[in-house]
């Protein structure tokens, strides 16, 4: 990050929400959430990594389904507590319903 500006992840408990944006149309394609570890394993390897609120785990996005998100920027919000993950999304969606976005319902 090249402001050397570090999520606060001690404000909410240790947990930051991220909403991962596809590179080319700026579709919002999934919120989840990082840990400190998740973030940083996201740094390290450039791929999206998340923290599962329901199974209390370390996910890597697409590490059994093959939908990858490969981090494109990071985008950190003025208060250190919320993040866009700017990403490529590889393979068929970032939902686990098979969908490309999450955000797929209209009321």
């Amino acid at each position: 990050m090249k402001d050397n500006i570090i999520p606060n992840f001690e404000k909410r408990g240790g947990l930051i929400p991220v909403v991962a944006q596809d590179m080319r149309n700026r579709e919002v394609l999934m919120l989840a959430y990082v840990n400190k570890e998740a973030y940083q394993l996201t740094l390290k390897t450039g791929i999206a990594t998340y923290y599962s609120t329901s199974r209390e785990s370390i996910w890597v996005k697409g590490e059994t389904s093959g939908n990858t998100q490969k981090i494109i920027k990071i985008l950190i919000d003025c208060d250190a507590d919320a993040l866009i993950y700017v990403v490529e999304q590889e393979g068929i969606g970032a939902c686990h319903t098979g969908t490309r976005s999450c955000f797929s319902k209209l009321q």
